[in-house]
């Protein structure tokens, strides 16, 4: 298990080990090494981009590709002709590789599985499923090496005995720690009066003018909201209350389509939108360099979420990481104190593994 802060280069520092120690064999197969992992599909679009810019750097002769809902279904079929050598997957789409047929022959020179942002996964049922496809992988390859990656986890043993199921791989687990102690920066924003603030209530727009001197005085600005309503009634209230933000604010969550989406996070990565007012679509491991702020928009409904969202901006280990908690009414103010009190003293909540699920054994069984 690797536990290190956002930014802190956890892709690389498992990736190239894997490449150079494939590359230094002298003796390279064709076929699927690495199986990696993720809960986002806008994450596996980041980590197959700098995995492949690092192979390619290495001259490895690597292929890193990604295998989820938005690949064609011709280019599914040539990666089961052509394998790459690393592929960038979610849960979902691991199962679907396990239900075909002749499965294991694709998986025969796999060597490692990389579970990334293993803490978001562990507390749901994409958990079980990740549970179950490393059962099946584990048969085919009984020493194959397994990865977690987390930034945020409260309950590390848990986590670590859920990933690797039985107790020949535990007893062979370590835990990777850094000492590195990311530099954080938290504001509240407040209304001019507290009278002003309703004791309930959970859109915030009350606080909209609050917003604009952030998102100008900053290169980009990451919003992050808790549903997607409260996205797109953010979005055009912004662009509403402040019409030169049109065309240099953007909107970005689950239902959009595939190319809106990746336009958004290309035009992120490039530093050429203001802003962006997204959902947890783009709160996990995505590394938009230009980001220097976000804003919280409401409760984010846990520590190891804000923190995550925190680590949007300044995504380097020596940068500053700087958010706003935007309180949507008067309770959350009180709720935006523990939360600066709980990182003060690190404190992470633990994330409860699923038990039981026996749907989700079913539809693998099936």
């Amino acid at each position: 298990m690797l536990n290190a802060p956002t930014g802190s280069g956890k892709t690389f520092a498992l990736g190239v080990p894997m490449m150079l120690a494939d590359k230094l064999k002298g003796d390279y197969k064709k076929g699927l090494k690495v199986l990696w992992i993720t809960p986002l599909k806008a994450l596996s679009v980041d980590i197959s981009n700098a995995l492949q810019e690092a192979a390619d750097e290495l001259e490895t002769g690597w292929r890193v590709e990604r295998r989820s809902g938005d690949i064609s279904s011709a280019k599914k079929a040539a990666q089961l002709k052509n394998s790459p050598d690393c592929l960038v997957t979610t849960p979902e789409s691991l199962h679907i590789m396990l239900a075909r047929k002749g499965y294991a022959t694709f998986f025969k020179y796999l060597d490692a599985v990389v579970v990334d942002e293993w803490h978001e996964l562990l507390s749901s049922k994409r958990g079980v499923q990740v549970e179950l496809g490393l059962s099946r992988l584990k048969a085919i390859k009984p020493n194959l090496k397994i990865w977690g990656i987390s930034a945020t986890i409260g309950n590390m043993p848990d986590a670590i005995d859920v990933l690797m199921g039985d107790e020949r791989t535990r007893a062979n687990t370590a835990i990777v720690t850094s000492s590195i102690k990311k530099k954080l920066q938290i504001k509240t924003l407040l209304p001019t009066q507290m009278e002003d603030m309703p004791w309930a209530g959970h859109l915030g727009v009350r606080l909209l003018k609050k917003v604009l001197p952030i998102i100008e005085q900053n290169s980009s600005t990451l919003i992050f909201t808790n549903t997607r309503s409260q996205a797109e009634i953010w979005y055009q209230k912004l662009i509403d209350e402040f019409p030169d933000l049109a065309g240099r604010i953007a909107l970005h969550h689950g239902s959009l389509g595939k190319e809106v989406r990746e336009w958004v996070e290309s035009a992120l990565h490039k530093g050429s939108l203001k802003a962006v007012v997204s959902t947890s679509s783009l709160d996990l491991g995505v590394d938009f360099r230009p980001v220097s702020a976000v804003i919280q928009i409401g409760s984010p409904k846990g520590i190891a979420r804000f923190l995550q969202r925190a680590g949007r901006s300044g995504h380097s280990p020596e940068a500053t990481s700087k958010i706003y908690f935007l309180p949507t009414n008067s309770l959350e103010i009180i709720e935006s104190s523990a939360l600066q009190r709980a990182i003060e003293n690190d404190y992470i909540e633990s994330r409860i593994p699923v038990v039981r699920a026996f749907d989700v054994l079913v539809q693998y069984l099936v």
